[in-house]
């Protein structure tokens, strides 16, 4: 599709598509270090004694796990978060640009 001199419509689209999808990227990337986050933050739940003061019950645990979530999410959502996104984001970056070089 050749774009039209005049107005760049197709210069705008696809430079409004690939915007759109490394907006994408990231918040897939942030999304990816969230649930690691969280999977980290159970594991370590799972490491603390139970000496009996505080019985366990099913909603202590609920309250537990919606808590893990909401501090993962908002550490994934803090700038770069750990890093960990944009580790990654790096990386399928870095991969995407090699393989448009094969092709």
């Amino acid at each position: 599709m050749t774009p039209d001199i005049r107005t760049g419509k197709a210069a705008d689209g696809k430079a409004a598509a690939d915007a759109e999808r490394e907006k994408k990227l990231k918040k897939t990337c942030a999304d990816f270090e969230a649930m690691m986050v969280f999977q980290l933050l159970k594991t370590m739940r799972q490491t603390i004694p139970k000496n009996g003061l505080l019985k366990s019950s099913q909603g202590k645990e609920t309250y537990e796990m919606m808590m893990d979530q909401k501090v993962a999410a908002d550490l994934a959502g803090r700038g770069d978060g750990l890093g960990i996104q944009k580790v990654l984001y790096n990386q399928l970056i870095q991969q995407k640009q090699q393989n448009k070089k094969t092709d």
